[in-house]
């Protein structure tokens, strides 16, 4: 996620309203402080331009592959080694490296702007057009990217030996398994807890605040299974490109229902409300 840890000095206006400066280094910050520091790193993700925004959002799809590819290593190595509930914690902290990779590296991950993104329209102070051109450039440059991860992976993988072809296979099955409804119904959770991630970080006040709540968030997605629409994507690929039983109709329905259900969980549950909750509810000074 782009833009500065919110330590600024001048006042800022929300929702016409204004803020006070930034509290000092050992105090919270407050609500209205939080969704000031959204606001002005939405606004400026906003008005980046397409090219800078297209090269970030491709390393961001390249980045977050370093998860899925990881859960495949530990897939291989693990087979008839650990019982399940171990395997699964274990894959499930792999899967956040992805994450780390991404967020505490700055690029430009679609699942976060589908929250961070929305509050500078909701403040009036963006347009519907900006947010759609941003969620677009960013979008596309990430599946560019997972999708030349994904393939890089499989041929690397099993050509060195340190991932078995079923491996590939038991992460997209998992994920392509369920029917239309269900899979967007996770992806709305795994949304939701995409745009806590980007509230949280930015209440957090050091590096390894910022780490802790990546890791964890990213790790509750991944052992609960959820949909994720970019990491989604190099996990049902590498499967789709080894031949490991998921098919091209499997992962446009993966996409569909995952890009919906991520898109109105960050949006709704976590964007909407919380604006709702600091702007209506009198937390803004």
């Amino acid at each position: 996620m782009s833009g500065d840890d919110g330590d600024v000095g001048e006042t800022e206006t929300v929702a016409g309203e204004s803020q006070e400066r930034a509290p000092p280094d050992d105090e919270p910050k407050s609500y209205a402080d939080i969704l000031g520091q959204e606001i002005r790193e939405g606004l400026h993700e906003l008005e980046r331009p397409a090219d800078g925004l297209f090269l970030s959002g491709l390393s961001a799809g390249l980045d977050i592959g370093f998860g899925p590819l990881l859960m495949a290593v530990m897939i291989t190595l693990s087979a008839g080694q650990l019982p399940d509930p171990i395997t699964e914690i274990l894959m499930a902290n792999l899967y956040a490296v992805g994450f780390v990779f991404v967020v505490m590296g700055r690029s430009e991950l679609f699942t976060e702007h589908t929250t961070l993104a929305v509050l500078p329209v909701l403040d009036r102070k963006a347009s519907v057009a900006a947010l759609a051109r941003l969620w677009g450039v960013v979008y596309v440059a990430n599946l560019i990217g997972g999708t030349a991860f994904a393939a890089f992976a499989v041929y690397v993988g099993p050509a060195i030996g340190v991932i078995e072809v079923s491996a590939f296979g038991e992460l997209g099955l998992a994920l392509t398994e369920h029917a239309l409804g269900p899979l967007a119904a996770g992806a709305v959770l795994a949304g939701w807890l995409m745009g806590l991630l980007s509230w949280l970080v930015a209440a957090a006040r050091d590096t390894i605040s910022r780490l802790f709540f990546v890791w964890i968030v990213a790790s509750s997605i991944g052992i609960a299974h959820l949909p994720h629409s970019v990491a989604g994507t190099v996990e049902v690929l590498m499967a789709l490109f080894s031949g490991a039983g998921v098919t091209p109709t499997d992962y446009l329905r993966f996409l569909v229902g995952s890009t919906v259900g991520n898109a109105l969980g960050g949006a709704v549950f976590v964007a909407l409300l919380k604006y709702g909750h600091v702007v209506r509810g009198g937390d803004v000074e």
